[in-house]
């Protein structure tokens, strides 16, 4: 990945699956942000810090148990290496806290993140004493390569970063702004095979149409994640 000078967030990604990481660091938005230099990704081989022959990254559990855990030597040296005194680790592993657009918004502030990214069945509980700021979940399941969960959480974050959305205001229209989901979206034809687009989006009134837009957040929320409007009613 070719480095830009003084972007305004660094994220490097700890993973025995480097490769995973170009394909959403070049694509789309994120690969624009970092042509221009706001952002920057690097996707850092733990292996790279492993010793020995064969450069060994995980081994058995003590006590015995099904599949294998990450070493804490190459974790240590990899994170004491490429850290600054500015530096965030998170841990992306499923009994995280849960990610949210507050969490995104607040991360996106941050100079340089590390995302550790777990796989087989976790890392050396001393990696996540001594060297995790922050360990976070993308949900209640479970997936076999950590990096694809801090891929998600980079996407997130990132867009909230001035400069890597063309239209910053569309932000504002997102799910989970204001603890409600986002409005239906219609482009033309006005009508497809019968399915008309409402007539209020097609009448210039743009005042009626924001409360028109605001109402069907409040529905669908209610509809579909009511527990959101509990979350801000108790806030």
């Amino acid at each position: 990945m070719i480095r830009m000078m003084s972007p305004a967030l660094r994220f490097d990604v700890l993973s025995l699956f480097p490769k995973s990481v170009d394909g959403f660091a070049e694509e789309s938005i994120l690969g624009k942000a970092v042509e221009q230099g706001i952002i920057e990704i690097n996707a850092l081989d733990i292996r790279r810090w492993a010793k020995g022959k064969h450069r060994e990254t995980d081994d058995r559990p003590f006590g015995g148990g099904a599949g294998m855990v990450l070493k804490p030597e190459p974790i240590f040296e990899a994170i004491e290496e490429v850290s600054t005194e500015h530096t965030k680790v998170i841990f992306a592993t499923p009994d995280g806290e849960p990610f949210n657009t507050d969490i995104a918004k607040e991360l996106s502030g941050e100079s340089h993140l590390v995302f550790l990214s777990g796989h087989y069945e976790g890392v050396d509980q001393r990696v996540r004493d001594h060297l995790i700021h922050r360990e976070i979940s993308i949900g209640d399941y479970v997936i076999t390569n950590g990096t694809l969960a801090s891929a998600v959480m980079i996407d997130g974050i990132a867009r909230h970063i001035p400069g890597v959305l063309g239209d910053p205001e569309s932000l504002h229209e997102e799910s989970f702004e204001g603890n409600e989901l986002s409005h239906p979206q219609y482009t033309r034809p006005n009508d497809f095979r019968g399915l008309k687009v409402p007539e209020i989006l097609l009448s210039g009134n743009h005042q009626e149409i924001t409360k028109w837009r605001q109402a069907q957040r409040s529905l669908k929320t209610q509809r579909i994640r009511p527990d959101l409007l509990n979350t801000e009613s108790k806030n």
